[in-house]
């Protein structure tokens, strides 16, 4: 979708950039989660985007499995494309705090009891919620063997 991969990066934000990554991905999703978007021309109307890319951008969201096409006009977002609610909700935050000079112009709740506020947290399963400067890293599980050598090897040209 970036017309670029990132296959050198050992990293799921990288992965997660090459189907999620462009400009309008994002907000494609954001419609489709939030406003219940789900037609083509829909999308079309309230974006302003261009036929083409939102074409482009729709057929990558099926073949990637984040989006089902459903009829001729249709795009339903499967678990997988739900599931992107959290990653939407915290840069929604981000960008409230750190990218918009006023009040935030759209408030997450909880649709079950109609007040109570929505909020991506960082938080561990064993605590709850930590501060971001206490998050640290490990090396997980689908670390290559390869990958791991190279760096304990001396080639940090990366």
């Amino acid at each position: 979708m970036l017309g670029k991969t990132y296959d050198t990066q050992v990293c799921s934000i990288a992965r997660s950039l090459e189907l999620v990554g462009e400009r309008w991905s994002l907000l494609i999703i954001r419609d489709a989660l939030f406003a219940r978007v789900t037609r083509f021309g829909d999308f079309q109307h309230n974006l302003g985007i261009a036929t083409n890319v939102l074409t482009s951008r729709l057929e990558s969201f099926v073949a990637g499995g984040i989006m089902e096409r459903e009829g001729s006009a249709d795009y339903i977002l499967t678990a997988k494309g739900r599931a992107l609610a959290v990653a939407l909700i915290a840069l929604t935050e981000w960008g409230d705090t750190w990218a918009s000079p006023i009040e935030p112009p759209i408030l997450y709740r909880h649709a079950a009891c109609e007040d109570g506020a929505v909020h991506a947290v960082v938080a561990c399963e064993a605590c709850g919620i930590v501060p971001e400067e206490e998050v640290a890293i490990r090396i997980g599980p689908g670390m290559p063997a390869e990958y791991l050598a190279q760096r304990r090897g001396g080639n940090r040209s990366r």
